[in-house]
């Protein structure tokens, strides 16, 4: 028996890629938390007649939350930051497809999370406060048409 057939996954190992929106260049996208890995079906309630013990449940589409992405903000310039503020600030668009990869602890994918024409819809830069002592982190939100999720194992 392998040893991830053994062992559940840990979620601390990821990466984040952006395709076709810097080409091949390695982008400043070290994330410490993505959230919204999620899909969810909506469904219709139909009624049917004579019948009052339940209503049937149809499956209409399937609902994504949007993906969001948190690091520390560097006070480097950042091509995703600027991106991000393109499409917010001055409302050019440059979609494209993200994948978030759960990595191994030989650095190799084990589960990917592809997301399909995404685009920036929030910057958020957490609270300056004087009496505290901690990171100022850089939240991005992106929308995106769909989302698959993908094994490699």
């Amino acid at each position: 028996m392998a040893f991830f057939e053994r062992y559940p996954l840990v979620g601390i190992h990821f990466k984040v890629t952006f395709i076709e929106l810097f080409g091949a260049a390695e982008i400043d996208s070290r994330f410490h938390e993505v959230t919204g890995l999620n899909a969810e079906l909506t469904v219709e309630e139909l009624a049917e007649g004579g019948e009052n013990r339940y209503t049937h449940k149809l499956p209409v589409k399937a609902k994504f939350s949007n993906l969001v992405l948190k690091r520390a903000l560097s006070p480097l310039p950042s091509v995703l930051t600027k991106w991000a503020e393109d499409a917010i600030y001055n409302f050019e668009f440059r979609p494209c497809t993200v994948i978030v990869s759960l990595l191994n602890e030989l650095h190799i994918p084990v589960k990917n999370w592809i997301f399909y024409s995404a685009y920036p819809v929030k910057i958020q830069v957490t609270d300056l406060k004087a009496q505290d002592n901690s990171v100022v982190v850089e939240t991005l939100e992106l929308a995106y048409k769909y989302s698959k999720q993908i094994n490699i194992i």
